[in-house]
């Protein structure tokens, strides 16, 4: 600290003779933020000094545009910043509560088009505001799509869905999160003034003139359906319903699914996201923000100063390898979205290809909201946009947002054409509702919360008349979730890799060759997009284990049809020949014509294998991935693990049989991978099967499901591969 306390004295000397000289046209800058203070106009790589009444309190060198950010300071007034001859006046560092201190910035006026939406904090937020019709012809109905992809783009969002909300007569302000696109600010992965942003968002857009009611919704999927967890949990007083899609209940179920990191799709999801966060140029950020600048757009050009200061989210990534408290918990949505307390809309799929299978987890937790409703599926990431969850979406939208009854959708006629490009799927149509038929607002809404709030699609690809379509077979509703009844079955691993119902009586074990490079990288191989993973015939090259690389236990032919939603575990009794070591376990149904149907996966390292016993249940055990409590496995002992499931909603048909497969990770998902997973090359793991130490599957069973349809077509199961079934002999 001697270091610095000599260049605070130093800067306070330089300062008194120097300022009054100081270059105008460079002048240094300071903010007050949520717990930072912000810095531009420093020279780049110059010593930035933050102070408070002559007392250092950070200091750090200015980046490539001349700019600082000072995280994780202590709200409190009379900070002042130092740097090159410099002082800027004294700023005042505010909390991260959601209430601003005062509400004068929300007195901005919104056009039509592209503009700049300044925040508390005077950041300046890149938006358009799209409207279904003329600004004269207003109030619309009005809801805010908010993510780090260019939403903002005037061309039209990337990745957005403001088009379909333009159909369905809704004006939709798409906003650009800081330190993205022609944002101002610096990124971090939903750090708490992306919160605070879309707090003033929805309260600066509630105050337009077009704005109906003076209330605003928010609408977005994946991306943009996650960001509005973070913004909900905020309460803005105009906040009139969410209705987030396709998201995560934990970055860590889909960034280290069971504590091993998740190379494919999460990895490459970070890395783009550091791209984008880079100053508009023609090698970084995001090429729209830098046609702008060439343009002419000065605001994009000045908001780029303070990019270069994001948060390295890959170093962050590798330095949170085990589960630190301090910052996964405020980025797991599980844990803050009881403080929702407007209407909530939220649909998710067991078998995501992105986000992951883990959103039921969320389903508990909104305790905050008299209103939710929610919906799973099967299926694609795409496809919590299926024609039945549409049709509820709307619905949602034009009852909470718009109080409005819904009416038959402007898209109906134009559902063909938008699955067509969403999913690559010809001649899809929207069902009937008979929410739409009720012509007055009160009875509609009335009918609507009647509903029972959760909903599951069963074999969705099952129900329309070309396999592979966005239509379920049969749905069901129920009162809560977990689903109510729900109970624990128990298959026991046994001899001959079989899975039986009672505990086997004598001694026994498998073993397998944990081979990370005998796995295949993926089970599919084609677009993950419209027509490819999101068409009715995916590409999937879903192959299985080679030979001696994993242990595989059949079940005997179920005598009834039996129903399951919600998560499980395998709980066994393992060896290995190293101290740590990663698996995954993949459920399977065998069906009666031979086939072999993909249900779900299941991940853990081993060395994190303690339970969290204020958590973990039968059914939902939940590792302990700190550091603290990591343990190699025991030499030559016999050591427990509990591979928690991810969450499925699956029937499995009378006669046929329920398969669980343990092996190195990968070869399942069709673009999740795990390169680095350990160890490094090959290990030999046995699995106990013994009175003793017995090993079981265990899945959440549903009593009394009435299943009205045979057993679905495969391939044919939105998300689901199918393939022959070949019998895999244990060693």
């Amino acid at each position: 600290m001697l270091r610095a306390r000599t260049l605070l004295a130093l800067f306070c000397v330089l300062s008194i003779s120097l300022v009054a000289a100081a270059d105008a046209s460079a002048a240094l800058t300071a903010r007050g933020s949520a717990r930072q203070v912000q810095v531009t106009g420093a020279t780049p790589g110059a010593e930035v000094v933050l102070a408070r009444h002559g007392k250092l309190v950070q200091h750090a060198k200015a980046g490539s545009l001349g700019g600082v950010v000072f995280r994780d300071v202590r709200p409190r007034r009379g900070y002042h910043v130092l740097s090159g001859g410099q002082r800027t006046g004294a700023v005042r560092v505010y909390t991260n509560r959601p209430a601003p201190l005062h509400t004068g910035t929300y007195g901005q006026t919104l056009g039509e088009g592209y503009q700049y939406l300044t925040t508390r904090d005077g950041t300046k937020l890149a938006v358009d505001v799209r409207l279904p019709g003329p600004i004269d012809k207003g109030p619309y109905p009005t809801v805010v799509e908010y993510s780090g992809y260019g939403y903002a783009r005037p061309s039209g969002p990337e990745s957005g869905i403001s088009v379909i909300g333009n159909l369905i007569g809704f004006a939709v302000v798409d906003v650009n999160m800081r330190g993205t696109g022609c944002s101002g600010g610096a990124f971090d992965y939903f750090e708490p003034n992306q919160a605070l942003d879309g707090y003033d968002v929805i309260e600066t857009v509630a105050r337009q003139s077009w704005a109906m009611h003076h209330k605003v919704g928010m609408m977005g999927i994946s991306y943009g359906g996650i960001s509005q967890l973070f913004v909900g949990q905020t309460n803005p007083p105009s906040l009139s319903a969410i209705t987030p899609l396709s998201v995560i209940d934990n970055t860590a179920t889909t960034l280290y699914p069971g504590g091993i990191l998740n190379t494919g799709f999460a990895l490459s999801w970070a890395k783009d996201r550091v791209h984008d966060a880079l100053p508009a140029s023609p090698t970084g950020g995001q090429p729209w923000a830098y046609e702008r600048i060439q343009s002419g757009d000065t605001t994009c050009k000045q908001n780029q100063e303070l990019h270069p200061e994001a948060v390295d989210l890959l170093t962050k990534i590798d330095e949170n390898k085990y589960y630190n408290p301090t910052v996964a918990d405020p980025l797991a949505p599980v844990n803050f979205v009881h403080k929702i307390h407007r209407p909530v809309f939220l649909a998710c799929q067991w078998t995501d290809e992105q986000t992951g299978g883990h959103c039921g987890d969320l389903a508990s937790r909104l305790t905050g909201t008299r209103h939710e409703f929610i919906t799973f599926t099967n299926g694609t990431h795409i496809d919590s946009l299926d024609p039945v969850t549409f049709n509820r979406w709307y619905d949602f939208l034009k009852l909470y947002v718009a109080q409005q009854a819904p009416g038959v959708p402007a898209a109906r006629a134009l559902a063909p054409t938008i699955y067509s490009a969403a999913m690559g799927v010809p001649n899809v149509n929207l069902p009937d509702d008979p929410i739409q038929a009720i012509a007055d607002y009160g009875a509609s809404k009335s009918a609507f919360e009647a509903l029972k709030p959760v909903r599951v699609l069963f074999d969705t690809g099952a129900g329309g008349s070309v396999p592979g379509a966005p239509v379920a077979g049969f749905e069901r509703s129920f009162d809560r979730f977990p689903l109510p009844g729900t109970y624990p079955r128990s298959f026991y691993f046994g001899r001959n890799g079989t899975l039986r119902d009672f505990e086997p009586p004598a001694a026994g074990e498998d073993s397998f060759t944990w081979d990370k490079a005998a796995r295949p990288a993926t089970s599919f191989v084609g677009n993950t997009g419209p027509g490819g993973l999101w068409g009715t015939s995916p590409d999937y090259t879903w192959k299985q284990n080679p030979e001696g690389t994993a242990v595989s236990y059949v079940s005997s032919p179920l005598g009834a049809t039996k129903t399951v939603v919600g998560p499980g575990a395998v709980y066994t009794w393992i060896k290995a020949s190293v101290p740590k070591v990663d698996l995954q376990a993949t459920i399977t149904e065998i069906r009666p014509d031979g086939k072999e149907t993909f249900v779900q996966n299941g991940w853990l390292r081993s060395d994190a294998r303690t339970l969290d016993r204020r958590k973990s249940t039968l059914l939902e055990p939940v590792p302990t991935l700190r550091e603290r409590d990591a343990a190699p496995l025991p030499a030559g002992r016999w050591a427990k693990i509990a591979i928690p499931l991810y969450y499925q909603g699956h029937v499995y048909r009378k006669g046929s049989r329920i398969r669980v497969q343990i092996a190195a990770p990968g070869g399942d998902q069709p673009v999740w991978a795990f390169a680095e997973a350990d160890p490094k090359g090959t290990a030999k793991v046995q699995i106990a099967r013994s009175s003793r130490y017995p090993s079981r599957l265990v899945l959440p069973f549903i009593p009394k499901v009435d299943v009205p349809t045979p057993l679905p077509p495969c391939p044919g199961l939105r998300g689901e591969p199918c393939r022959p079934y070949v019998p895999y002999a244990n060693r």
